[in-house]
């Protein structure tokens, strides 16, 4: 047991919604328990929850609203974490998602939590955005993150290394607290190399239905490669999220789907079975962390096509897992579709070469073990 037979040392998790938690974190939180840990889980309230529970995890509600700005909830946050850090008091705390890590690592800074590892697996839409409003947020992030990262036993965790040179950039942290860890793995059981379905070429993307996830660029693809008259499916899976700005309206999804150009089968937890039924796994974002659902597609054995942003262009060895495309082109994305449709040997190379990097970089077992060895470099005399 980590700790004394009495004592185990406790890891608290903070992340913005159970949902996330529970498809990103939980085999590393289930790995920290068997390991010895006394493990918690906080976040704000949902139906997941319940599993979180059932699974035996110590879960804790706190105010933490996933998007939205309003200055009084934002302090409201800070102040419900602080709280239960006080009361809690764990020996590390694990921050997923970047509110947690802002508001989290001040919370932690002013309870005397006494090691901190934070991921950061993207620096969200603000560090996109050119607007001026855009600009003046960015320079208040900036400082929050100075803030959050004030600790001495401190991992920051990345997942590309253009989110980590960023924030060194703005003197958020020091080269030695930085650690790249390659996205939160796979369970390559769960994620089978099965051979391409025949048939008219299916093309998959799935993520929120967001503009920053290149979802106008994907249906406008689409369009493009129906007016060509490229025989192909083109099956958009993911549902709206009316908390974020950028989320696309139900009146544009009516509009795609009486217009035909592509499926919208809408949210699904099967990702496994809808990739294995797919030809082409497409992602269009404009910036990642590094996209779990690139990480799936390879470990299925599916050629992807993505942006040459940070994290996609991480998630893939270009031209030889997949293809890279330029940001906001529809017309390129259209071109690159159209010539891997037309290229079933390319696809069937590039999927057994995308299966070959899973199981290289992306195993949840390779990740998981990179976890805990932070955690006990972190914990060790503290």
């Amino acid at each position: 047991m980590v700790g004394s037979e009495l004592t185990p040392k406790k890891i608290l998790f903070v992340v913005n919604v159970p949902e996330f938690f529970l498809s990103h974190r939980l085999p590393i939180a289930l790995a920290a328990r068997d390991a010895g840990y006394e493990v918690h889980v906080a976040t704000a309230a949902g139906e997941a929850v319940q599993e979180i529970r059932r699974l035996g995890l110590e879960h804790h509600t706190v105010a933490i609203a996933r998007s939205g700005q309003n200055p009084l909830a934002e302090l409201s946050s800070i102040t419900s974490l602080y709280r239960l850090l006080r009361a809690l008091k764990p020996n590390l705390v694990h921050l997923v998602t970047i509110k947690p890590v802002l508001y989290g690592g001040i919370a932690a800074r002013l309870a005397g939590v006494s090691a901190v590892v934070a991921a950061v697996s993207g620096l969200g839409t603000v560090f996109v955005a050119q607007s001026a409003a855009a600009r003046a947020r960015r320079e208040l992030v900036s400082g929050l993150y100075r803030w959050a990262f004030s600790h001495q036993r401190l991992a920051v965790i990345f997942q590309n290394p253009d989110d980590r040179d960023g924030l060194l950039a703005i003197g958020a942290l020091k080269k030695e607290q930085v650690r790249m860890i390659c996205g939160s793995g796979v369970n390559l059981a769960n994620y089978s190399f099965l051979q391409e379905p025949g048939g008219i070429p299916v093309v998959v993307m799935a993520a929120r239905l967001l503009r920053d996830k290149g979802v106008y660029e994907f249906v406008e693809s689409a369009q493009l490669l129906r007016a060509r008259g490229v025989q192909v499916v083109m099956r958009l899976i993911g549902a709206p999220d009316p908390g974020n700005p950028t989320s696309v309206e139900q009146v544009e999804l009516d509009k795609w789907a009486a217009e035909g150009v592509v499926e919208l089968p809408g949210y699904r937890s099967d990702i496994a079975r809808q990739y294995a039924a797919a030809n082409i796994v497409c992602l269009p974002s404009y910036r990642e962390g590094l996209p779990k659902g690139l990480v799936e597609a390879a470990a299925c054995g599916r050629a992807v096509v993505t942006t040459d942003v940070p994290g996609c262009r991480d998630a893939i060895e270009p031209d030889v897992t997949g293809v890279l495309v330029p940001v906001k082109s529809a017309g390129a994305l259209a071109d690159r579709l159209q010539a891997l449709i037309e290229a079933p040997e390319e696809r069937m190379r590039m999927g057994k070469a995308g299966r070959e990097l899973a199981e290289r970089a992306f195993s949840i077992d390779r990740i998981v073990n990179q976890h805990l060895a932070i955690y006990k470099e972190l914990l060790e005399d503290a």
